[in-house]
């Protein structure tokens, strides 16, 4: 099974949304809170800005949410 982080803070909307979207679709995830500043370089790194949520799926990265995006996003990875 391929690993799903997601970074986030604890306050921002969109990122209760992408993992609300998450759990419903019974997609395992490690949740990771950039108010750490060493946490937060490590997401503006993958997504070449700072933005949250940002998705992390072995590689392939996803900035923001859009349940249109999220569904052609997870779709790539049917073994997730």
């Amino acid at each position: 099974m391929k690993e799903v982080i997601i970074y986030t803070l604890p306050h921002c909307p969109w990122c209760k949304k992408a993992k609300e979207y998450l759990d419903s679709h019974d997609i395992p995830y490690r949740e990771v809170d950039v108010s750490d500043e060493e946490a937060r370089q490590k997401a503006i790194d993958k997504a070449g800005r700072y933005a949250v949520p940002v998705i992390d799926l072995d590689g392939r990265i996803q900035v923001g949410y859009e349940k249109e995006e999220f569904d052609e996003f997870f779709e790539s990875f049917p073994q997730v």
